[in-house]
């Protein structure tokens, strides 16, 4: 599709922001609600299929149901000229994948926080029991004062309705960064979302990925039997509790990885508190991030003891008692009536005891 292409007369095309294997990706104006958004459009290929279509709505509107600061949001979709297409908020800012290739890599104090908010959003989506199926770099844009948003939910399931036995890059996400389970077409679990998190951690430490092939077959292979090399190889001075923490994320058996993105989250902010080093105020996290993995509070701090002593008990505790009339009142009576009673113990006794 060109720019001006209007989509169902309210999508207007405005500019191509990237295009990719499967789809293309959109700069529009929402002509009913006034707004730019970003429009993914899927090859004509893929959008003939009409069991993919339906697999498609229905990740959509799974999709369209996340509401979280690192999610990009997804507003509408629609079939038109003979491609399916998705609309989503238009977020300014690149592709964790492009900055990569532009700056290499990032140091273990910028790239704790962006990994930690990507946990965020992947986490929630766990939550709501939907897994991404495809976390890589490429779907997730960081905007300029570093908040990281993830893209792209679902889709690479839809995907597998028409290609179930097919290893592409768009079936069970990139052979780079799926899980030795992706590799053999297991279906995907939010374990299978840590362990790529854990590749594009590792790629994000040291600007290289931890296997490569020059095809997915070899790709999936190593995923499935070769360990990756040790972090501290690229970068001498890693923290060795960090290199625990990736170690044990690309660990090939689900079991042993952290079980959902929230986990992983957790741990990584709990590592990244811990150090000493002062974060950049430009990587702070979102809120949501940030109370998504909040850490417990400290103890509150007790005022010290004033020197003037304070009475044990209150004032008003401190009163005259009152005098209980009736009481007194029925003891008299009760002292009246047994010596009433005397005169007559006295009859008994001489009755019974005559002189």
């Amino acid at each position: 599709m060109e720019a001006g292409t209007l989509l169902n007369n309210r999508y207007q095309l405005l500019e191509q922001l990237g295009t990719g294997g499967m789809s293309n990706v959109y700069r529009a104006r929402d002509l009913m609600l006034e707004r730019n958004v970003a429009i993914k459009v899927l090859h004509e290929n893929y959008s003939k299929d009409r069991a993919f279509q339906d697999r498609f709505r229905q990740e959509a509107r799974a999709a369209a149901n996340l509401s979280h600061p690192n999610i990009v949001t997804v507003h509408d979709f629609g079939y038109d000229y003979g491609q399916l297409y998705i609309v989503m908020e238009y977020v300014p800012g690149k592709d964790l994948k492009s900055i990569l290739r532009q700056r290499g890599r990032y140091n273990v104090e910028e790239a704790i926080p962006l990994i930690v908010q990507a946990c965020a959003g992947i986490g929630y989506a766990h939550r709501a029991g939907l897994v991404h199926c495809d976390v890589k770099p490429h779907n997730m844009i960081v905007m300029p004062d570093s908040r990281l948003k993830v893209t792209d939910f679902g889709i690479a399931r839809a995907l597998s309705t028409i290609m179930p036995d097919e290893r592409a890059d768009v079936v069970w996400g990139s052979p780079q960064y799926f899980s030795p389970e992706q590799a053999v077409g297991e279906a995907p679990s939010p374990s299978s979302d840590v362990y790529s998190l854990g590749i594009v951690l590792y790629e994000v430490l040291t600007g290289a990925l931890p296997f490569n092939a020059p095809t997915s077959e070899d790709l999936a292979r190593m995923h499935l039997e070769e360990q990756p090399i040790p972090i501290s190889e690229y970068i001498p001075d890693v923290p060795p509790a960090l290199e625990q923490i990736v170690t044990k994320v690309l660990s090939k058996e689900p079991s042993a990885r952290y079980r959902t993105a929230d986990q992983l989250g957790r741990v990584l902010l709990r590592f990244g508190t811990q150090r000493e080093t002062t974060q950049s105020p430009a990587l702070n996290l979102t809120p949501e991030a940030v109370t998504t993995y909040q850490q417990p509070e400290p103890p509150p701090q007790v005022s010290p003891v004033q020197d003037e002593p304070q009475p044990a008990y209150p004032a008003s505790a401190v009163s005259t008692p009152e005098i209980d009339w009736g009481t007194i009142g029925l003891a008299l009576l009760a002292l009246i009536s047994l010596g009433g009673l005397i005169p007559f113990w006295i009859y008994i006794y001489f009755v019974y005891n005559p002189r």
